[in-house]
């Protein structure tokens, strides 16, 4: 029996980015990682997310290459790893990211981390370089705090389209929240699940409960209601299914005030290299 696809159309675009994509940390098996992203596009997902770091760009470009998807439809991020950022390890790697995508661009490339071989200056030089070479459509950074972005600005000559980090309701993020808002800045959140704690947590539980849904799926719309695009990892056809069908569940405003309510700062990524701020 063949499973039904989600409307892609019915996925909520943050400038131009749909709000939920398919994250691919630790995703490191080479098949299951192809397979999972076929997968996760054939239900519908439009957004795929990997990193150098990952080990896996060759995997996804397998999956994106085998579904019976366009590669026009899908919206492809990777990121740069912090030993590569100097500006010609920038160009050079992005080179081997393209090749082992298999894409000729890359729709939104991140500075992974503020740390390591970066350098305002010379990194988003060479950012600006690739995207003016048409190898990439959006810049983006990631783990950024509101200083890092403010000093990135003022090296980039193109826009800084987004801010990856983590967040979910056990770190909800406030102040990066109102610093995006004010600086037409999207934010993606990555472990928006924090690594499966909000199934332990009672509010969404209960709201979960009374929408007959999973927990996970509270989390996604409550991240969604707050403008912040989510790409949650999942291997299994059943998970890649239910994180989907968060696109559909309305949370009300009672709901969505329980749950800003949960009084806990729960941070699961945290490298010994993470911004001073952390």
């Amino acid at each position: 029996m063949t499973q039904e696809r989600l409307d892609p159309q019915s996925v909520p675009h943050a400038s131009g980015m749909p709000m939920l994509g398919l994250g691919t940390w630790q995703n490191d098996d080479a098949d299951q990682c192809a397979e999972s992203v076929r997968t996760a596009l054939e239900a519908g997902y439009r957004h795929i997310d990997t990193a150098q770091a990952y080990g896996n760009e060759e995997a996804v470009g397998r999956g994106i290459a085998e579904a019976d998807v366009d590669r026009e439809e899908v919206f492809l991020a990777t990121k740069v790893w912090i030993s590569k950022l100097a500006h010609d390890d920038v160009l050079e790697s992005t080179e081997r990211s393209l090749e082992k995508l298999g894409v000729d661009t890359i729709d939104l490339l991140y500075v992974h981390w503020p740390a390591g071989e970066y350098d305002p200056e010379s990194t988003i030089g060479a950012f600006d370089q690739l995207y003016d070479e048409g190898k990439i459509e959006r810049f983006g950074v990631s783990n950024f705090e509101p200083d890092h972005v403010e000093e990135a600005r003022e090296h980039a000559e193109m826009p800084i389209f987004a801010n990856q980090v983590e967040m979910h309701p056990l770190l909800p993020q406030e102040n990066l929240r109102e610093y995006a808002a004010d600086a037409d800045l999207e934010l993606v959140a990555y472990s928006p699940l924090a690594r499966g704690a909000v199934m332990e947590n009672e509010t969404i539980a209960d709201i979960a409960d009374a929408h007959g849904v999973s927990a996970a799926q509270v989390s996604l719309a409550w991240l969604r209601e707050k403008g912040v695009t989510a790409i949650p990892k999942a291997t299994g056809e059943a998970h890649l299914r239910d994180n989907l069908e968060s696109v559909t569940l309305e949370l009300d405003a009672e709901e969505i005030e329980r749950i800003d309510a949960i009084d806990v700062t729960d941070r699961r990524v945290h490298p010994d290299f993470a911004p001073d701020a952390w």
